[in-house]
């Protein structure tokens, strides 16, 4: 199964500038929205769609929104890509085991 919610949310600069941002820690909407250079309306767009992706998640603190990293909503993206990287080291142990392709 393709990871497409998660591959389309990482296909804006945005998205993964905020991703980077809460790598370094849980943060909240208000304060992520102080660090970019576009309206907090847009913020929490591009965080609606980090989390219906599965790649961030929210709790409540008081009326704060704490956003956070879900590690484990990265595993799909990382297993279509391993499926490429899986191939290659295929293909290159054929070159290895036989020489060069025809």
């Amino acid at each position: 199964m393709l990871p497409n919610a998660a591959l389309d949310a990482l296909g804006n600069a945005t998205r993964r500038d905020l991703l980077e941002r809460l790598r370094a820690a849980p943060t909240a909407v208000h304060e992520l929205a102080a660090e970019f250079p576009v309206s907090r309306p847009a913020i929490s767009r591009h965080l609606r769609v980090l989390t219906e992706a599965g790649l961030v998640e929210a709790s409540a603190d008081g009326t704060r929104r704490i956003y956070r990293l879900r590690p484990e909503g990265f595993l799909p993206v990382r297993d279509y890509c391993d499926g490429f990287w899986d191939i290659a080291l295929r293909r290159f142990q054929m070159v290895a085991e036989n020489g060069p392709e025809s």
